[in-house]
């Protein structure tokens, strides 16, 4: 249960004053998580919106003197006010002001009148500041962001910190609820180690907090900003100490498998593994063969062949006498899954299931009969082998593929359902950044399969404008006249009016135009037997130009796909890029990869492209792509599982997590009920990050 001392930054933000109904339910999407959202905003989101950057208002000139740009606060009386002729709204308010050196006038569009005239009462002083420019010689302010008299000036904030902002949210009514905010601010225990915390100089973290939000320099303050980067940091290493501890504690069994099966999968592939396919399978089997519970990450780079390293450790469980299960985050890839291990499996005498949330009736039924069983050896589906109804009769391996996709939360519920014994692999195609690794993967052990097999060709990547379209579909033309396939992304399904980006639907028409008979569309809302059936048809070379979104980013291998097209590249992260493209180079031929943009093209994603055109190697990738978009977007959705640091920031915070991670570590070995004076004030730390799960695991012992 949270404590007490937590309550008041756990209450509502409606409960601050100027907070109503309309302004909390802003609040309330813009500040808290993807997951949390319809959920009301709480002071502890408020004051977790650190600035973005500040204003200086310290440069007092006189009027004589102003810049010719820039921020000032000017002290002057007030003169004539002009409002617009009538019915014609284009032309702005101004009102004068002017001190002994000088005359500014004061620029407001679609203003009210009376509001002008309390603010700004004619003859009286006031304290006015706001952005300078020149107009026909002479300065101007248009909308000042501060009008404050000579009492009130003490409250006006020279150096003022400026946040990210949402639509129907001020800038000014955010900071005033954020005051507010701070004002129940509770006296926290310090969790930190004295001695530590003493050699960094970092402040408490309520003076921390403070000096963030209400900074007396336009630089933030290092010290107060890397305080609470390791507060919230050494919450999830913490979390995931914890966690590791409580699955490791577990009952686990030895899975020792004959190899017969497997060394069937070996002799019937095509092509040999790889030193690193190798070396995660050693790694696997010998956690396999432990009486603890395998908890592993496989990582494996666009087409390194994790899929069969996943295969030869299910076949492992089979030996040993149990069941596997692998689990894929959407029905394509797991039908992709099903065909490909199919072969594979049937020469080393496995049974394969496939179970997905259209398999219903007697064809279900029958599914789940032969599992309970023991006749299915391993089954292969969504998120729906984890349902009730589905019972295995002794399940030795769960695979969960993709990983990044199920957050924390769902891999401890997977883990709870496949029961405390079973061994559990998960696998990601998605190259992470080691620093990302550990907050996401901190409590499992890590393989890596950085290799390609043996014959894969480097990709030819080019980044073209989109006004050489009509080039790019002649060469298309001739790739497709040479018995070739390929693929051709956009972004998005239909037209829309915020985003101006070509439909997949109206570039499929316009494609089909040229290419008559030869197209194929997918897209996420087609019924699953359509995406099937154009799938099937694009493989079997039915269709040879198959017009896509992004729902064959992950997972669908066609090896005699060689061209990939990638509509509006620079809309795309870095890691989603490196997905599509890793759709082609799968076979013996030469493949290539065209990344179109619209101009003109931005600094960041100038800074993407270029480093698409340089590397294929998903690492280097995952590592550029945190320096540029930072680690809640690294995947290309907030819903991707991935915690959203709110203070932290991994591109730069690296060393902090190490500290954290060797930090949670030894606390735990000390204090692993977090009973003494300093473990009480981290369960508070981690109630406060809302790792509440974790400290329920301390409780369950």
């Amino acid at each position: 249960m949270r404590p007490a001392i937590l309550t008041p930054l756990f209450a509502g933000a409606a409960g601050i004053k100027g907070i109503g109904a309309k302004l909390d339910k802003t609040l309330a999407a813009f500040l808290r998580s993807s997951h949390e959202t319809g959920e009301a905003a709480r002071v502890v989101d408020l004051l977790f919106h650190l600035p973005s950057g500040t204003i200086d208002r310290r440069l007092r000139p006189k009027i004589r003197d102003l810049p010719r740009e820039g921020t000032v606060t000017i002290e002057a009386t007030v003169g004539a006010h002009t409002p617009p002729p009538p019915f014609n709204k284009r032309v702005p308010y101004r009102v004068v002001v002017f001190d002994e050196t000088g005359r500014l006038n004061l620029v407001f569009f679609h203003a009210h009148a009376d509001h002008l005239k309390r603010s700004l009462p004619e003859g009286e002083r006031r304290f006015i500041s706001g952005d300078i420019e020149w107009y026909a010689g002479e300065p101007q302010m248009p909308h000042p962001d501060h009008i404050v008299t000579a009492e009130e000036f003490d409250k006006l904030p020279l150096i003022e910190p400026v946040y990210p902002l949402t639509e129907g949210l001020s800038g000014k009514i955010l900071a005033r609820a954020i005051r507010a905010g701070l004002e129940q601010l509770p006296a926290l225990p310090e969790w930190q180690d004295e001695a530590y915390r003493a050699r960094n100089t970092w402040p408490d973290f309520a003076t921390a907090l403070r000096t963030l939000h209400h900074p007396d320099q336009p630089s933030p303050d290092s010290a107060s900003r890397q305080r609470l980067a390791y507060d919230e940091l050494l919450a999830n290493q913490l979390a995931l100490t914890l966690v590791r501890a409580h699955m490791k504690r577990a009952a686990g069994r030895p899975l020792k498998g004959t190899g017969c099966a497997s060394a069937k999968i070996i002799a019937a592939l095509p092509y040999s593994l790889t030193l690193a396919q190798q070396a995660a399978v050693a790694d696997i089997l010998k956690d396999m063969a432990a009486s603890e519970r395998m908890l592993r990450l496989l990582q494996g780079d666009v087409g390194s062949g994790k899929t069969i390293v996943a295969l030869l450790a299910l076949a492992t469980a089979v030996e040993a006498g149990t069941q596997g299960a692998l689990m894929a985050p959407t029905e394509i890839l797991a039908r992709q899954h099903y065909a490909t291990l199919t072969p594979y499996a049937e020469a080393a005498g496995l049974r394969l299931a496939l179970l997905t949330g259209r398999e219903k009736g007697k064809a279900r039924d029958g599914i789940l009969a032969r599992l309970a069983s023991g006749e299915v050896n391993i089954l292969i589906g969504t998120h729906a082998l984890f349902q009730e109804g589905v019972t295995f009769k002794d399940l030795g391996l769960a695979v969960i593929d993709e990983q990044h996709r199920f957050g924390v939360h769902q891999r401890l519920a997977l883990q709870a359902k496949a029961g405390t014994s079973t061994d559990l692999l998960v696998m990601t195609a998605t190259p992470i950044p080691r620093t990302l690794a550990l907050t996401v993967y901190g409590d499992m052990d890590v393989s890596r399969i950085t290799e390609k097999p043996a014959g894969r060709l480097p990709i030819d990547t080019r980044v073209l404008p989109m006004a050489r379209m009509d080039e790019v579909v002649q060469g298309l033309s001739r790739s497709l006249a040479k018995g070739h396939r390929a693929y051709w992304v956009c972004p998005l399904v239909e037209e829309s009016e915020l985003v101006d980006l070509a439909a997949a639907e109206d570039r499929f028409k316009a494609l089909d135009q040229h290419f008559r008979g030869q197209v194929g569309l997918v897209h996420g809302r087609l019924k699953g037997a359509e995406k099937d059936q154009v799938m099937a048809d694009f493989k079997a070379g039915v269709i040879s130009l198959l017009v896509s979104t992004t729902v064959i980013e992950v997972g669908v291998d066609v090896r005699q796909a060689t061209v990939m097209v990638i509509e509006n590249a620079e809309r795309f992260g870095l890691a989603q890029l490196h997905q599509l493209r890793g759709r082609v180079g799968r076979g013996s031929e030469k493949s290539a990869c065209l990344l179109l943009y619209q101009e003109p093209l931005g600094e960041a994603a100038t800074a993407r492209l270029k480093i698409m055109r340089e590397t294929e190697d998903g690492f280097r990738i995952a590592e550029e792509d945190l320096k540029l978009r930072g680690a809640g977007e690294l995947l290309g959705t907030r819903q991707s599982g991935l915690p959203l640091f709110r203070l932290a920031d991994l591109s730069v915070d690296g060393a902090l997590l190490a500290a954290a991670r060797d930090d949670a570590s030894l606390i735990l070995a000390r204090d692993p009920k977090l009973q003494t004076p300093r473990g009480e004030a981290l369960r508070a730390l981690l109630y406060l990050f809302e790792r509440d799960e974790a400290v329920r695991l301390i409780s369950a012992g």
